[in-house]
């Protein structure tokens, strides 16, 4: 298994966290806007900010910097100009979305699953190379090319790692952590947290032991250091196991079959 995977930060971009300043004396809070309402480092942290939520991550200043490879000081100005424009609020170290700020964050996160959902199975893109490509595409997709996507194909549910497109209704009652599976359950991988995503290395590494959404393993054992070992193969002679640490049983979701 992978070493260590290279977390929790997606890869370093430009230190412009804050958002960029508005030409003249704009009202406060007021945020430009690319043409069609676009404006991608706002848009990074409001995605960031519902995938901390879907991972069951406290959101603080601190995290988000590590997501998304920012500076504290450059996180901490776009979050107070981010909750100027009412599209975050404050409580406390916690940070959470408005509802303007969730409907944002749902739009563009959509936008970039759907475009995932293509390239894997369409285009015929790797999967371990689809999150990066997609992040390129979401914030350029028109509203009518993310219908056009949906119909396409074929109203998905979730993204290629299992992850949930917003507005297509998928359950995640059902799933629970690797790390809280027990022995002797059986299990089916029903996704991959967008922190290992942003991980090709360790997606590579997933693939190649037959670690996908879907497939089906046997909890075989549990280690005193929060190791997982599951046992992979549908007939006798046929199985093999994979270990996970303790670190990546806590990022991938499974539903017991």
């Amino acid at each position: 298994m992978p070493r260590r995977l290279r977390l929790p930060g997606r890869r370093p971009r430009a230190e412009s966290g804050a958002v960029p300043a508005v030409a003249g004396p704009p009202p406060p809070g007021t945020i430009r806007l690319m043409p069609g309402g676009f404006h991608p480092p706002l848009e990074e942290y409001l995605e960031a900010i519902l995938a901390l939520e879907e991972e069951g991550v406290a959101v603080i200043q601190a995290r988000l910097a590590e997501r998304l490879g920012h500076s504290a000081q450059a996180v901490s100005e776009t979050v107070r100009r981010l909750c100027e424009a009412g599209l975050l609020r404050r409580a406390g170290r916690g940070i959470t979305l408005t509802p303007e700020g969730r409907r944002r964050a749902e739009k563009v996160v959509r936008k970039h699953r759907l475009a995932e959902r293509f390239l894997v199975d369409v285009v015929g893109l790797p999967w371990h190379q689809a999150h990066e490509e997609a992040g390129r595409w979401e914030h350029v997709i028109s509203d009518e090319v993310e219908q056009r996507f949906d119909v396409l194909l074929g109203h998905p549910t979730t993204c290629p790692h299992g992850n949930p497109i917003p507005g297509a209704a998928a359950d995640l009652s059902a799933q629970h952590l690797v790390a809280d599976a027990t022995v002797g359950e059986s299990v089916r991988l029903a996704r991959i947290t967008e922190r290992v995503e942003i991980d090709g290395a360790a997606l590579v590494w997933l693939s190649g032991r037959g670690l996908v959404p879907g497939r089906r393993a046997r909890v075989s054992a549990r280690s005193a250091d929060g190791e997982v070992t599951l046992m992979l193969g549908d007939e006798p002679g046929d199985e093999r196991e994979v270990t996970l640490d303790r670190e990546l049983s806590h990022q991938l979701y499974v539903e017991a079959v």
